[in-house]
């Protein structure tokens, strides 16, 4: 067969733009593809539910990729095992009792996989810059972006996409959040009513408030991984990723039950 560049091409442009004109309307739009990020739309695929990953990179998957320093094997604790289990990850027992570890590459590219295969589509390269607010005041959609259209400075309207829930999952920088707090001080959901902040290291605590403060912070917006310590005021972890794991799977859930 002799190839036809302008085929690939046009192959590549239909195929893209009808994934995206078909995924204009969602159920869940998930910011930023880290662990968090990728269980709670491989939860949500799963329950039936129309859900979006928006990742502002190329490659999805956080900083799990890169393990502790660049040693690339996470730390997972035993409550968390069972999720990936579900998700075919192999995790191996330390010589402590209740300590796993995975290869960080055979966790991350599994369960994208897992993600995609579930049904949730990845829009890579994408940054959310603000949401839709009408007059009730709550969230009903994001305004989006080439990542390389921020990169660049150049001056160029944006797109909107409607959901019914957003899910921030970008981590130590709350981009969604901080959007919010920014136009409507004092609205959040937290003690201040606006972005608490990312405390010291606490491995210890910040996993338990990792899934503690995974719920909604303004009307159709949830936090989850450390975008959810991060808002509400807990402590950084480091390279053990339970509590991500396990925040996606709270926050799908209790979308899901909302929904």
């Amino acid at each position: 067969m002799k190839l036809d560049e302008l085929i690939i091409t046009k192959a590549i442009v239909d195929r893209y733009f009808r994934k995206l004109t078909e995924h204009l309307d969602l159920d869940v739009a998930v910011v930023g593809g880290g662990p968090s990020g990728l269980v709670a739309a491989y939860k949500l695929a799963k329950a039936g539910k129309k859900v979006v990953i928006y990742e502002r990179r190329l490659s999805v998957g956080g900083g799990m990729w890169g393990g502790g320093m660049l040693f690339n094997e996470i730390v997972i604790q035993e409550e968390a095992k069972q999720i990936l289990d579900e998700l075919e990850v192999r995790a191996f027992p330390y010589e402590v009792e209740g300590y796993y570890t995975a290869d960080s590459v055979e966790a991350v590219s599994t369960i994208t996989s897992k993600t995609v295969k579930a049904g949730a589509v990845i829009f890579n390269g994408i940054s959310v810059e603000d949401v839709v607010v009408h007059d009730e005041g709550r969230i009903q959609g994001l305004v989006v972006n080439w990542t390389a259209i921020e990169m660049s400075g150049l001056h160029v309207d944006p797109l909107s996409v409607r959901c019914k829930y957003v899910i921030d999952a970008t981590g130590h920088d709350t981009e969604v959040v901080k959007v919010v707090a920014r136009k409507m001080p004092g609205k959040l959901l937290t003690a201040t009513g606006n972005v608490e902040g990312e405390k010291f290291m606490s491995a210890d605590k910040a996993e338990k408030l990792t899934i503690e403060n995974t719920r909604e912070v303004f009307p159709g917006l949830y936090v989850a991984g450390m975008a959810a310590n991060a808002t509400f005021g807990g402590p950084r972890m480091g390279p053990i990723f339970g509590g991500m794991l396990l925040s996606g799977v709270k926050v799908a859930r209790d979308i899901v039950e909302r929904l």
